[in-house]
Formats: structure tokens, sequence, C-alpha cells
């Protein structure tokens, strides 16, 4: 086995992992997560309806123009301005899927962001 055919299984392994956890706590709204090298990805969703309540990305109009939208700076930021939309919409409470992604680097940065402006998570 190669090592990139490693890399692929072991993300699809703790991806299939954190999602089965979440599934235990469906009663919840589900902040999730993606990322490219470039841009970073966050929506709440209700898992019962099938509806994205809350979207935000670094390509949304809401989110200020930087040159670098993939670095821990522009993580911080979508955290908070996520945060602060979801806490204006009702939203407090959510269980936090990291979507396979190691909690380390922009994934931390963007979970301690949404903690401090009022998400629970």
């Amino acid at each position: 086995m190669d090592k990139l055919s490693l890399k692929k299984t072991r993300f699809s392994r703790r991806r299939v992992r954190i999602k089965n956890k979440i599934r235990k706590n469906s009663n919840l709204l589900r902040l999730c997560i993606s990322r490219s090298n470039k841009n970073f990805y966050a929506q709440i969703i209700d898992d019962s309806k099938g509806h994205t309540l809350v979207a935000m990305s670094t390509l949304s109009n809401d989110f200020p123009e930087t040159k670098n939208c993939g670095n821990l700076e522009t993580a911080k930021s979508l955290g908070k301005l996520i945060a602060e939309k979801a806490v204006a919409s009702g939203i407090k409470r959510v269980v936090f899927d990291r979507n396979g992604y190691l909690y380390h680097g922009k994934i931390k940065a963007f979970a301690d962001s949404a903690r401090e402006n009022g998400l629970e998570f």
C-alpha cells in the first residue's frame, strides 16, 4: 500500500468514526466544516429536516476580503462570524463535525473562536 492511499484510508476511517459519534447526538444541530488549501467552509445543519440553517465561507460576501483565505487568522475570523450569525438566529448548542480533519491548526483555531463567541459544543 503506497503512502497516498494509506493517508486516504486513515482519513476516511476517521471521517466515518466521527459521523457515527455524531449520529448518537442526532437531536442537536451539526456544525460541519470543510476546507481546501485556499478556502474554508462552515455550515450549521439540521439533520432531522435536512436543511442548512446557517452557512458561511471565506468566499461569501459577508466575509471580509483577505489575500490568503486558507490561513489560521482566516479560520479564527470565520469561526467568530459563524458564531455571531448562529447566535443571532437563535442557535446556541451544536455538535462539532470536523469531517475527518485532525483537531489541530486551522480546525482548532476555528473551533476555539466559535466557542469564544457564543456557540457551545
